[in-house]
């Protein structure tokens, strides 16, 4: 992650990710703990497969607390309240036809963070989610995708 890069974060995805690092630091540090301590009573460290993967286990909660870590301090946090459903914005519900399919589908437009496409949950820094900021009802968007230009016009925007 960018030094300084700030993060756009919903008060839902804010809330996910202290949750997410309150679990991590609390219960699965003590999981990982337990099984360190288990797999040193087996003896010889050089040799010992349980120890190397609580080892590894234990790097790899770690580097997930630092990564939420410094999410939350780079976080932005959106008030979903101030904005306006006049054009399409990061914290929007946008109502689409894929013109090239002609099938309608309701996008969230979300922080990078907590992009989930099979929640139809799209990054703003995705390429549909670029194409779409800033349209308004009855706008299109010619997207580029690797599988091609996708057209989606704008049927409704709401938060």
């Amino acid at each position: 992650m960018a030094a300084n890069k700030k993060i756009i974060l919903t008060a839902e995805g804010l809330k996910k990710l202290e949750e997410e690092l309150e679990v991590l630091k609390g219960e699965k540090r003590s999981e990982i703990a337990e099984k360190i301590k288990v797999a040193r009573s087996y003896g010889d460290l050089s040799e010992n497969s349980e120890y190397d993967d609580a080892k590894n286990e234990q790097a790899i909660l770690e580097a997930r607390i630092a990564d939420i870590e410094a999410t939350l301090k780079n976080a932005v946090i959106l008030d979903e309240s101030e904005i306006n459903n006049d054009k399409v914005h990061v914290g929007s519900f946008v109502k689409v036809v894929n013109l090239n399919l002609n099938k309608e589908m309701t996008l969230k437009i979300v922080g990078s963070n907590e992009s989930n496409p099979k929640e139809l949950k799209i990054s703003d820094e995705s390429p549909v989610g670029i194409g779409l900021l800033g349209k308004q009802v009855d706008d299109v968007a010619e997207i580029e995708t690797p599988g091609g230009t996708v057209a989606y016009k704008v049927l409704e925007i709401s938060r």
